[in-house]
């Protein structure tokens, strides 16, 4: 790896991440299409009423929740296992448990599956973005965060276009799609080795505990990491969750009968997604260019206007795709720096444990923000004012981002030198 080229083993490594972050966008993004319409129909509604969008609301976040735990629990299991062990441990438990969806009966089935899926897709960001970062060379790292944070985007397009394909079945149908990442784990498992910097780290240090995240060294970028994650996962699923719903809410759109309201909702959600898959390059770029601190206020500045003058008022037919790209751009787009920047930042035996805690963590936000939410939406003004409140948060995300580390190539190779001569 010394004259920076990639060779066979990290581009499987890379693959394999891609692939688990595309399918994680699958199946995280499958509820959300069909989440009012499934719910009104496990609640044995004619047509979806109060009831109905928070308990739709309650399931989502729980799903947060189970995403933020497994994040954390699959952190420790990655320093501890390795890396590409605990990749397919948690591509089969959301593979697994996105299908079994299919089965539930009631709304409190759905939610229990979905908690269990999630606990796997919290698991896997942590294990595939640790996975990338110790097996790429440094200048294949703006690229390389872009592509897979691309994945995901891949991934939730592939879920919109599975909910349009299935438009005339019963909303549980889309779910039984998700078990297919259950068969990525046999290549995995045969193809990618661990880290050398993992095994070496493993052979030569004992392994630290959790409290290691706040030791003196590390906690303050433990907790500026959790403050930024929670602004951004919070207001980004906010606009994921109440996007499709403020679009089945245009009154243009109140005549139309149900595969066509679900096909401009495809339709419109592909839209911004490809328009996120050009941000995330743009964001990990501008992070190169300008570094991570600068690029952070560009992203969530630029998020903060989308979400307050493009909500302002409910979207009509005419704005919303126009709206919706603006808020994905620098919304999503913001994500694209993630992958990479939040995995150096921790010494390498507390790696996956460091970026899945203060990653995932952010989801116990977003899971508040998503209840919030639902409660705007049901009883004060609909989904397109969830989004616009939910907005708000970037204001404080903006001097959250004034404060955050700047990470630099010298800061990664002194890391590692102190690492080597066994300081943590």
């Amino acid at each position: 790896m010394s004259d920076g080229r990639i060779n066979r083993t990290q581009w499987r490594a890379l693959i394999a991440a891609g692939l688990g972050w595309g399918f994680d966008g699958l199946d995280g993004y499958l509820y959300i299409l069909v989440a009012i319409p499934f719910v009104t129909q496990l609640l044995d509604k004619q047509a979806p009423d109060a009831e109905v969008i928070l308990k739709a609301s309650i399931i989502q976040a729980v799903f947060l929740v189970g995403w933020a735990v497994g994040g954390a629990v699959f952190g420790r299991i990655g320093d501890r296992l390795g890396r590409a062990r605990t990749l397919t441990l948690t591509i089969l438990t959301y593979a697994l448990f996105t299908g079994a969806a299919f089965f539930a009966t009631e709304w409190w089935h759905l939610l229990i599956f979905r908690f269990i899926a999630a606990l796997g897709i919290g698991g896997e960001w942590a294990a595939g973005s640790a996975l990338v970062s110790e097996m790429l060379h440094k200048r294949h790292r703006a690229w390389a965060s872009a592509t897979l944070q691309s994945c995901y985007m891949l991934g939730m397009i592939a879920a919109s276009l599975t909910a349009g394909w299935m438009k005339g079945l019963e909303p549980r149908y889309v779910f039984l799609v998700g078990v297919l990442p259950a068969f990525l784990v046999l290549w995995i498992r045969w193809a990618v080795p661990e880290p050398e910097e993992w095994k070496g780290a493993a052979e030569r240090e004992g392994m630290p505990g959790v409290g290691a995240l706040f030791a003196p060294a590390m906690r303050r970028t433990t907790l500026l990491v959790i403050a930024l994650t929670s602004i951004a996962l919070t207001t980004v699923w906010g606009f994921l969750y109440f996007a499709p719903q403020a679009i089945r809410a245009m009154p243009e759109v109140a005549g139309w009968g149900r595969e066509e309201v679900n096909a401009l909702v495809m339709r419109v959600t592909i839209v911004f997604l490809i328009v996120n898959i050009v941000a995330n390059y743009f964001a990990t770029y501008l992070a190169k260019w300008v570094g991570y601190r600068a690029a952070f206020l560009v992203m969530l500045g630029g998020s903060a206007a989308a979400f307050l003058i493009g909500f302002r008022q409910p979207p009509s037919l005419a704005s919303i795709t126009l709206v919706t790209c603006a808020a994905s751009f620098f919304a999503l787009g913001v994500f694209g720096i993630f992958p990479l920047y939040v995995p150096p930042l921790f010494p390498t035996l507390i790696r996956t444990l460091g970026a899945g805690f203060t990653y995932n963590v952010g989801r116990l936000a977003a899971a508040l923000g998503t209840l919030y939410g639902g409660v705007i939406s049901a009883k004060a003004g609909g989904p397109s004012a969830a989004i616009w409140w939910l907005g708000l948060l970037y204001l404080p995300g903006l001097v959250v981002a004034l404060m955050m580390p700047e990470l630099t190539d010298a800061a990664r190779e002194k890391r590692g030198a102190d690492e080597g001569a066994g300081t943590l």
